[in-house]
């Protein structure tokens, strides 16, 4: 006989087996089981963590999160029955994010939370029931939810971080790595990579600078003009223009014409002379923009972060010749602290991105390391040339 709970986290039903019925496990079920047992267990602690920290609807959605997640562990210890055993623990992905749940920011626990929602193996194991599947196939949308803001938040300056540290890293690897192949000249190579490191992150600055200032006015231009709004009572009523102002912000023009017909019909002078951004936006028909200008950023800050960043990267191919390793040395040196630090600035951006950080992070190194072997033989074979 089957027991079913309704699932308020996702609006559907957990089935939970009488297990009284049934044939025995095997040790390969049992093993599965037990695994999974601890996944869940884990889980829902980490969305019970962060709830913690949150207050109003964010920590009531995650604590009925958790619940579901604790119903799935019940089906499981009754699955397990006798052979539960002790308490196992989860794998190296949960554990880290129990950690960062306790430790850090919830945004990266939520990137991981959504890309383990997303893989989840009950779809493929018909010892799972296919309402379980379905609720983690929601979780994963839930938590994507809940993670937007705090992936908005900070993807204007978080992008010109991880680009600049990353251009830094890659550019500066295959200039020195150009030079190792013309010459070994200890002098020749710092030089070149300092001055790649000063070129490049001015100019990747002054790139964000620009992209970023540029893209907020583009956003400003799109705002309702204040002083519109107060010459509303002044317009003809039987002309109407304010229904054209409907049809430019995408109305038909039966709709933008009964609308105009409202407002004017209803407006009081001193009411509507409003300096409320938002009220005017609701009279003019403002299209809300797709971008926040908050999230967007400043172009000075950005402007800072792309530099402080490129130049962080760019330094780390030159420390091996700063130090004055031979230059067949160094240059091996600088390609693993290159692989090194692009391995961990991959698997961030994977975390924070809702894929896999090993994929992510495998496929940095390859793009940095592959430009870096092209400017070597490109080097290599100039030098060969010239001498």
């Amino acid at each position: 006989m089957a027991k079913r709970k309704k699932d308020t986290a996702t609006g559907g039903d957990t089935t939970l087996l009488d297990t009284g019925s049934e044939t025995p496990p095997s040790k390969q079920q049992i093993k599965r089981w037990r695994r999974y047992l601890a996944e869940e267990r884990a889980e829902a602690a980490v969305y019970r963590e962060l709830a913690r920290k949150k207050k109003g609807v964010e920590r009531e959605i995650l604590l009925n999160i958790a619940a579901a997640e604790a119903r799935h562990e019940t089906y499981w210890q009754h699955r397990l029955g006798e052979e539960i055993g002790a308490p196992q623990s989860p794998g190296l992905k949960t554990r880290m994010m129990v950690f960062l749940a306790r430790h850090f920011g919830s945004v990266f626990t939520l990137a991981l939370l959504q890309s383990a929602e997303t893989r989840t193996p009950y779809e493929h194991d018909t010892d799972a029931t296919g309402q379980m599947a379905a609720d983690e196939r929601i979780h994963a949308e839930i938590v994507r939810g809940l993670a937007a803001k705090g992936r908005e938040k900070m993807s204007g300056n978080f992008r010109a971080a991880v680009f600049g540290l990353n251009d830094g890293l890659v550019s500066n690897l295959a200039l020195v790595l150009g030079v190792v192949g013309a010459t070994s000249n200890n002098g020749i190579i710092v030089l070149t990579g300092l001055s790649g490191l000063l070129s490049g992150a001015l100019s990747m600055g002054a790139g964000e600078y620009i992209s970023v200032s540029s893209q907020r006015e583009l956003l400003e231009a799109s705002t309702p003009d204040p002083l519109a709004a107060e010459k509303l009572p002044e317009l003809d009523v039987d002309a109407n223009e304010l229904a054209l102002v409907y049809r430019a912000r995408g109305m038909d023009e039966g709709e933008a014409r009964d609308k105009a017909a409202r407002v004017l019909a209803g407006i009081n002078a001193r009411q509507e002379r409003a300096s409320d951004p938002q009220r005017i936006g609701d009279v003019i028909g403002a299209v809300e923009p797709t971008d926040d200008p908050e999230v967007v950023g400043s172009g000075w800050s950005a402007a800072v972060s792309s530099f402080m960043f490129f130049a962080t990267g760019a330094l780390i191919p030159c420390l091996p010749f700063i130090v004055g390793m031979a230059s067949t040395a160094a240059a091996v040196a600088a390609c693993v602290l290159v692989g090194v630090a692009l391995l961990c600035t991959g698997a961030v951006v994977g975390m924070l991105s809702g894929v896999s950080p090993v994929k992510k992070a495998l496929i940095q190194v390859s793009i940095g390391l592959g430009a870096a072997v092209v400017t070597f033989g490109l080097g290599r074979a100039l030098g060969v040339s010239l001498g």
